[in-house]
């Protein structure tokens, strides 16, 4: 039990760590939207936004890699289910000294993909550092989160503005 009284779902009987079984639950549409950004210098912006990196096309090559990520999510992530995924995008949108990531990810299953959107903005933004790190080793990434999920028994989640 958790503090709120509902049984934790990935924990057994005896408080072993377990996979839970989506067997018995309806397939339904499921969406998830997540984002996050990194904060860099100036430089490294206009670099990047130039597509003058010394990597060359970051963005492209972040949004790939956000997409690949989002494929293995259940590899990465204990006790994560392996999931057959419709669609996923990853979108980029400059900001004041940052680049924003937005990830969406889609499927008809058993379980929701809350953790496929997460994981393709974490690493898209992580692919940006990597891409970018010869111009700016400070970056910072930050606020990665849920932005909305619908689908599921748990129905449509919007985070608050």
């Amino acid at each position: 039990m958790n503090d709120s009284g509902a049984r934790l779902t990935h924990l057994s009987e005896d408080g072993a760590a377990r996979m839970v079984d989506v067997g018995g639950k309806p397939a339904t549409a499921r969406r998830a939207v997540a984002s996050g950004r990194i904060t860099m210098s100036e430089q490294a912006l206009a670099a990047i936004r130039a597509g003058n990196a010394p990597k060359g096309d970051v963005l492209g090559t972040a949004r790939i890699a956000g997409i690949m990520a989002a494929k293995r999510t259940g590899d990465l992530i204990p006790l994560c289910h392996p999931l057959g995924l419709e669609a996923v995008s990853v979108d980029f949108e400059y900001e004041e000294g940052a680049i924003r990531a937005t990830a969406t990810a889609s499927l008809t299953g058993r379980t929701g993909v809350e953790m496929e959107a997460m994981t393709a903005t974490s690493v898209a933004l992580l692919t940006i550092y990597d891409m970018a790190k010869a111009i700016d080793k400070g970056m910072v990434i930050s606020d990665i989160r849920l932005i909305a999920k619908s689908g599921g028994k748990s129905g449509d989640w919007n985070a608050p503005l």
